[in-house]
């Protein structure tokens, strides 16, 4: 059986021992080792990763109580003696998010009485789901702000196995599903609990923990959080963004949303007046555009108009006039087809028919439909051929 030396400490990093089996399975390569501190997946916390001889690990799993690693290729079976290397970055992040998620849970529980029911570590997010819906953002201040405060009282994280004597003397936070090597990871004067994760020997190592928001779901309302070096990283993010906005708006960062909120007003006010414009222009273009109809079929190519503003005016002119409006624009290689009820040919229809033998992608209803093409020739030529076929 392997030794896991991830249990007897997290902080290991390197270590030299024995293959103990390789296996090769529907092409992929796992190695068993006599001793191992990659953690494998579980407990809501991801494997760990790192090298064998130089050889990544690509996964790390349990199966039957066998941790498997994962590797691209096999190492030099000659060599009695193999070196491991762990990825500490993405242990140490590990152990950061999981030590702060216990002392997160062991603050919601003291503070608000609200349990946790699951935790999930992933790569970018870091969340719990506790059984409480009706939080207040006062309420997760307060638990943000005392988490904190007990991590710089920088108390002691210590992990141990227990037998099922002396788990009677211990006041766990809840029992655990296993009967048998029954690990406790205790926060000194917080909480002990159940766990087979990597933690940190002391809780000033989780950094600090930032709320980010909170959101509902069945029942229960889940946590978004980030500790340590991830949080660092959020913020240096949004301190770039501030930065950015700041420059661009010419102001104090504690002014930005002021400004914000002044262009917002400016911005609404140049849209309405830009919407003016069109109606006006679109009605001196309508009636130069009506000047040229023949027949029923109203057709033209714009080189400037967008989808959006090209459909308003066909429907417009197709209620007004009883007219068949087919129109492209080249600004954004897109043909448009539309009438208002008294024709009998279908518009989506038309389109499904022959939009493949010109690469075209689109489709619609009876009363209008919508192509886009890969180059403004493919949209040219769905268009003249359209011409012919309806005029």
């Amino acid at each position: 059986m392997t030794t896991k030396l991830y249990y007897n400490s997290a902080y290991i990093t390197t270590w030299n021992t024995n293959i103990a089996n390789t296996i090769e399975h529907d092409e992929d390569l796992f190695i068993i080792l006599e001793e191992t501190a990659f953690y494998p997946h579980g407990g809501g916390q991801p494997c760990d990763l790192g090298n064998i001889n130089g050889i990544p690990v690509l996964d790390v799993f349990t199966e039957e109580n066998v941790v498997l690693h994962k590797i691209e290729k096999l190492p030099d079976r000659t060599q009695e003696i193999i070196t491991c290397t762990i990825d500490w970055q993405r242990r140490f992040d590990h152990m950061q998010q999981h030590s702060g998620q216990h002392l997160l849970s062991a603050i919601f529980r003291e503070l608000l009485q609200a349990n946790t029911i699951s935790f999930h570590l992933g790569v970018e997010d870091v969340t719990i789901d506790i059984d409480q819906t009706a939080l207040t953002k006062e309420q997760l201040q307060a638990v943000e702000t005392e988490v904190n405060k007990q991590i710089y009282q920088n108390r002691s994280i210590q992990t141990y196995f227990v037998t099922n004597e002396q788990l009677k003397e211990i006041p766990l936070v809840k029992l655990p599903k296993v009967t048998e090597n029954i690990r406790i990871v205790e926060i000194e004067g917080i909480e002990y609990n159940a766990c087979g994760g990597t933690h940190v020997s002391r809780t000033g190592e989780i950094g600090l923990i930032k709320l980010f928001h909170a959101e509902k779901i069945k029942g229960a309302t889940r946590i978004y959080f980030k500790c340590g070096y991830r949080a660092l990283a959020d913020y240096e993010a949004t301190l770039h963004i501030t930065d950015t906005l700041s420059k661009r708006f010419n102001t104090g960062k504690k002014d930005i949303l002021d400004r914000f909120e002044k262009w917002e007003q400016e911005h609404k006010q140049l849209q309405s007046q830009l919407s003016e414009l069109k109606e006006e222009h679109d009605m001196y273009l309508t009636k130069e555009l009506l000047s040229n109809v023949d027949g029923s079929v109203l057709t033209h190519v714009f080189s400037n108009k967008s989808l959006k503003d090209m459909q308003k005016l066909a429907a417009k002119i197709a209620t007004e006039y009883q007219l068949t409006i087919l129109f492209a624009t080249t600004a954004e290689n897109k043909v448009i087809l539309a009438h208002n009820g008294p024709h009998t040919f279908s518009c989506g229809a038309f389109f499904k028919e022959h939009l493949k033998a010109f690469n075209g992608k689109g489709g619609g209803s009876a009363h209008s439909a919508q192509a886009g093409f890969a180059s403004s020739e493919q949209a040219l030529q769905f268009y003249h051929f359209a011409c012919q076929e309806i005029s």
